[in-house]
């Protein structure tokens, strides 16, 4: 069975929550698929969890351009332990976010979440179909308005409560983009565990040993004059 776990941070009114709910439901329609979301404020208590996933997604609004400061801090606490030993190496990782912009710089939040992921050695999933409303043709209500690849787009209006911000050609999209992922997650890791290489299979086994609350990079390098 494919593990796909996401995690995102939403805040205001929950449109990032609305589109990790819709991720994660279009990854459990996939056959042999063990779905969970967790909360960056709750990762803590999902560790082990997060290590034997197969496929982590992550979420986060765009605020000012960026990913919001509550998730770059749990991207921080990868930057030891998981970082340094390759305990995510050749994970697959996908992305999304919102603004309430048409733009909103999203595309900057995507390319710090496709770079987290790259340090961490794991292995990205673009969005599988072209962009959307391209034409006097499309609409709103196609899939991928945004014309994101890199991940899921979305827009929410400020003055809307999330049953309707993000609209529903954007949990659509979500909910593709999930079913998409884990798609490729199951294929993925039959591959993978069928033919296993030597520093792969060094990760994946110390990745299902290593303490819940992964060490930072702190308790890790030797400090000066010790």
């Amino acid at each position: 069975m494919a593990v796909v776990t996401v995690i995102y941070h939403s805040q205001y009114r929950g449109a990032t929550e609305a589109l990790a709910r819709a991720v994660a439901d279009g990854a459990a329609s996939v056959p042999d698929t063990d779905v969970a979301q967790v909360r960056v404020e709750d990762a803590d208590s999902h560790w082990e969890r997060l290590h034997d996933s197969d496929a982590i997604v992550f979420g986060t609004p765009t605020y000012i351009g960026g990913v919001s400061a509550r998730f770059k801090e749990f991207i921080e606490k990868l930057a030891g332990e998981v970082w340094l030993k390759r305990l995510w190496l050749n994970k697959i990782a996908a992305g999304f976010t919102v603004s309430a912009g048409r733009s909103g710089d999203k595309l900057a939040s995507l390319q710090q979440l496709t770079i987290f992921a790259a340090q961490l050695g794991m292995i990205w999933v673009p969005v599988r179909i072209t962009g959307g409303n391209y034409s006097s043709r499309g609409s709103e209500d196609d899939l991928n308005r945004m014309a994101g690849y890199l991940g899921v787009m979305a827009q929410a209006n400020i003055d809307e409560p999330s049953d309707l911000a993000p609209p529903p050609s954007d949990i659509r999209t979500a909910q593709m983009h999930g079913h998409h992922v884990a798609s490729v997650t199951r294929q993925y890791a039959c591959g993978r565990r069928t033919l296993p290489v030597d520093y792969d299979q060094w990760a994946l086994t110390t990745a299902r040993t290593t303490a819940p609350q992964p060490a930072s990079l702190y308790d890790l390098v030797p400090k000066p004059g010790s």
